[in-house]
């Protein structure tokens, strides 16, 4: 698990004056970058020619933020399936949970291609490779949120 410490500032902020839903989403990319450079696994994935990508994320937010107000976000990893790792995130003030965030993040190759979780759980002796033990709910929410293919046919047709 991992925990960064941010403040809301002003141009965080939407016209009520809380910081704005875009902003929450931005700051979770900041985080898992952090997370992976301080952790030294970027450095590593940038060797082996490989970079994270959101393929889903959702947020529920429970209270706003305020102008100023200190805040932590509280990101681990909570299973993976064959090609992504998916992600818990909390954003806490004084321990007490404002909203929270689930991510789906898979690897893919600059030379083209997808990279299996289980190569990531390798290149990284760091991890201990254990039984990826994702909650049915969110393998549920993975199926049934995810989008065809990039080469597969995706028309627009409302129902």
């Amino acid at each position: 698990m991992g925990s960064r410490s941010y403040r809301v500032w002003p141009t965080d902020l939407d016209i009520f004056r809380h910081m704005n839903n875009a902003k929450f989403l931005a700051l979770l990319d900041i985080s898992r970058y952090d997370l992976a450079l301080r952790s030294g696994t970027w450095g590593k994935w940038k060797k082996l020619g490989w970079y994270p990508v959101v393929v889903a994320e959702t947020i529920t937010f429970r209270k706003s933020l305020l102008p100023f107000q200190k805040f932590e976000i509280e990101s681990k990893v909570v299973g993976w399936d064959d090609v992504a790792f998916y992600f818990e995130c909390r954003f806490t003030v004084k321990g007490e949970v404002y909203a929270t965030a689930h991510i789906r993040v898979r690897f893919l190759k600059f030379s083209h291609g997808i990279v299996t979780t289980s190569e990531v759980l390798a290149a990284d002796p760091g991890w201990e490779p254990h039984e990826p033990n994702l909650p049915a709910w969110v393998d549920q929410w993975a199926k049934e949120s995810a989008l065809p293919k990039g080469k597969e046919p995706a028309p627009s047709i409302w129902d």
